[in-house]
């Protein structure tokens, strides 16, 4: 058998003249009369080989090279020499070219669906992943691989310096109200009786602290059975960590050094000091608590000056919780967006559209004016035009002043409660920065994804709303803790009295990158009288409490140390820092929407006697309308 000396990406004018052998997939072949030319691929990169009988070559390996075809997996040996036809600079390897004097087939391939080749067209995504071990071979998704490995490998290694521990935690696992739906293992052993797999390692690095373990982290597994997206998979890996006897500052210091480590290792690229935001700053001009600052599209509450007016839509508005403190989710206001340029960019068909976009985020409309050059008539040489422009023309030199719009601009308008207003803002901003060209597309400079617009969001609230149920839920999870300003405030609070409880800001914070939540965490709560007061107001009886989370409350009645932490999201890092918008490409093996494995054919289903070993059976009915592509586990076509 031939073994390689060398990859095929490895060789330079400094090796001609030698011997060497190397292993690799056929990549392409060329017949130039008498001379056959092949691109040999291995994950390293493309070697020129060269089957000339002139030159050494004998017939029979001449034979055989005739009848190599795409993909095969060969191996051969040969002389290194300075490539004849002229170098190429698109390859590394480029100068050279290996003169083959012998040839061994490991094995022939059949033909493939597809080729492997980042200058094909990219086949759709169906072929890719029920054929994933040819689409891996793609050099750029072997650069991915690469790029994860390195990630592992500097994150360990930061963490190592500062004194974590790697801890694994358990994957069959508790079942416990954190808020994602989770997947359910039935237990043989204990009929009737289910694990759970993690939604993340949450308690136990909770728990190791209250063990003494000080800083842990650990690069996790974490399952969450929700429907997939684009940035979302069934399974996914955290980079995880904990830390003692710290509060906020401490926490943020360290992570805000490894992602200047991360990005600094993998691309040479110093992250600036990260801007801060609070939770509050970000909705208000974001309208989101990921807000995508790459481009400058400003969000205002001009709710003082839209009850001025004699529009009905605005007066509407801001009748609705009059009374309720500012930033309250039920109280009304009107939010402007003004657009630069939008009045010629932003056509009458497109603004018209935005009022069926708001409307799937609960708003009434999106009201719209466009800053026209006009006659002069106070305000400058501006003109309000179409939408709503007769109501705000008697005022518009106070409009032009309170939503900063000049000639040239439009304004969008959504007028609603609080929450709606903000959320349909906030969406209307990234469709806006779509129609208007202002997204940066990935490699725009530097590395993948860049530029790289970095901040942290910080004073979350603590609680919000469920939507359908009308019952508090925790914004970041049950065991996050107010901020110290706020631990007594919150401890006293009537859990009726809605305004207070929705006003608690928390200790958490998130590290946003380009609009991407890519880190989020927060102090702990150490204290048993602060959990117990978050589980009551969750809608948990002491009892229900006791039942789920008695290891917690017993371990924090035992000296629990003040403690918090953070995971990032890796794949989301991954995606960033290989400039991908699709977890997928990420990820070796990943699940379709449905959340299937198209190689594998999972999820697929169960002998009657594994449903009886482990005391389950299926009332799952084939013809109550569940489509048979998605129960056997195939994508929908």
């Amino acid at each position: 058998m031939i073994l390689r000396t060398h990859t095929c990406g490895e060789l330079r004018d400094s090796h001609v003249g030698q011997t060497v052998s190397l292993n690799g997939w056929v990549n392409s072949y060329r017949d130039h009369g008498g001379l056959i030319f092949i691109d040999l691929r291995d994950r390293f990169g493309l070697t020129q080989l060269v089957f000339d009988k002139e030159d050494g070559a004998a017939q029979s390996i001449l034979d055989i090279a005739d009848k190599l075809r795409s993909e095969d997996c060969v191996g051969v040996t040969g002389t290194v020499r300075v490539r004849i036809g002229g170098e190429n600079p698109k390859l590394p390897t480029g100068k050279v070219e290996l003169v083959v004097t012998a040839l061994e087939v490991f094995n022939k391939a059949a033909n493939p669906p597809f080729v492997p080749d980042d200058y094909a067209a990219l086949p759709n995504e169906e072929l890719r992943l029920t054929h994933r071990y040819l689409d891996l071979r793609r050099p750029s998704m072997q650069k991915i691989l690469a790029t994860r490995h390195q990630v592992y490998k500097v994150t360990r290694q930061y963490f190592d310096e500062n004194g974590f521990l790697e801890v694994e935690t358990p994957i069959l696992y508790k079942s416990t109200p954190e808020g994602a739906r989770e997947f359910l293992v039935p237990c043989r052993n204990v009929p009737g009786t289910f694990y759970a797999l993690p939604q993340s390692p949450q308690l136990f690095k909770q728990i190791l602290m209250m063990s003494g373990c000080d800083r842990y982290m650990q690069i996790c597994r974490c399952f969450r059975d929700e429907d997939p997206r684009a940035d979302r998979q069934p399974e996914f890996t955290q980079i995880d960590l904990e830390m003692s006897f710290v509060r906020r500052e401490q926490v943020m210091q360290m992570m805000e050094g490894f992602v200047r480590r991360l990005w600094k290792q993998v691309f040479n690229y110093d992250v600036p000091p990260l801007q801060r935001l609070s939770y509050r700053e970000a909705m208000e001009t974001y309208g989101i608590d990921r807000p995508d600052t790459r481009y400058e599209l400003f969000i205002k509450d001009i709710s003082e000056f839209a009850g001025k007016t004699d529009f009905k839509v605005f007066k509407d508005a801001l009748s609705k919780g009059a009374d309720r403190p500012r930033f309250n989710s039920k109280r009304g206001v009107v939010k402007a967006l003004r657009v630069p340029g939008g009045a010629e960019k932003l056509t009458r068909k497109i603004t018209d559209g935005y009022t069926d976009f708001v409307k799937k985020f609960g708003a009434g409309g999106c009201a719209v004016v466009k800053v026209i050059k006009g006659e002069d008539g106070g305000g400058g040489n501006a003109k309000l035009d179409t939408g709503i422009a007769k109501f705000l023309e008697p005022m518009k030199a106070e409009f032009l002043a309170a939503t900063g719009a000049q000639i040239g601009d439009t304004v969008l308008f959504l007028a609603d409660t609080y929450a709606v207003a903000t959320k349909a803002a906030g969406e209307l901003r990234q469709q806006v920065a779509r129609d208007m060209g202002l997204v940066p597309k990935h490699g725009a400079e530097g590395g993948g994804g860049g530029p790289w617009n970095f901040l942290w969001v910080i004073d979350f609230p603590m609680f919000e709303k469920n939507k359908e149920t009308g019952k508090w839920v925790a914004m970041h999870h049950p065991f996050t803790a107010p901020r110290d300003d706020q631990r007594d405030i919150f401890v006293n609070a009537d859990v009726n009295d809605d305004d207070t409880i929705e006003s608690i800001v928390s200790a958490g914070y998130d590290i946003v990158l380009n609009g991407s939540e890519i880190a989020g965490g927060s102090v702990r709560i150490h204290d048993p009288a602060v959990q117990g007061k978050v589980f009551a107001l969750l809608g948990l009886t002491p009892e229900q409490a006791k039942e789920k989370f008695s290891f917690l409350l017993e371990a924090l009645s035992y000296g629990a140390p003040p403690h918090a932490g953070v995971a990032f999201g890796l794949d989301r890092l991954i995606m960033h820092l290989c400039g991908t918008e699709n977890i997928r490409d990420v990820m070796a093996f990943p699940k379709t929407q449905v959340g299937a494995d198209l190689m594998t054919k999972a999820p697929s289903s169960a002998t009657e006697k594994q449903l009886k070993d482990l005391h389950v059976a299926s009332t799952w009915d084939p013809n109550a309308g569940a489509s048979a592509s998605a129960a056997s586990g195939q994508a929908p076509r």
